[in-house]
């Protein structure tokens, strides 16, 4: 077996075993990621006045803000309180939460 052939294996290997988030799995991740703490259980309840509802919000608006947290592009108002929790959150399960949340009932 020629070393491409044995590469192409292992990368092929590798993505079949990395598990790969659906749709539904937005609400596990959300409740993993502990999202409920501050924005509340379904998104519309929030534990201080200032802190965005999010649920029903347009999923790439989510999207956009929770990445600009994570690489701190957006440092201002209440980010810093996701700043320790957004490198825990990989670029795939920020997907999948905006989806999940842009589907909630505001």
């Amino acid at each position: 077996m020629t070393m491409k052939k044995l590469m192409a294996m292992v990368v092929l290997a590798t993505l079949a075993a990395s598990p790969v988030l659906a749709a539904e799995d937005g609400a596990k991740v959300y409740a993993e990621k502990t999202c409920a703490a501050c924005h509340g259980p379904a998104g519309n309840k929030t534990l201080m006045p200032d802190y965005p509802k999010i649920a029903g919000q347009n999923a790439k608006y989510l999207e956009k803000q929770m990445l600009d947290i994570k690489s701190g592009a957006r440092a201002n108002g209440n980010s810093a309180a996701m700043k320790g929790v957004m490198p825990l959150v990989s670029d795939e399960q920020i997907k999948v939460l905006a989806d999940y949340l842009s589907k909630l009932k505001p």
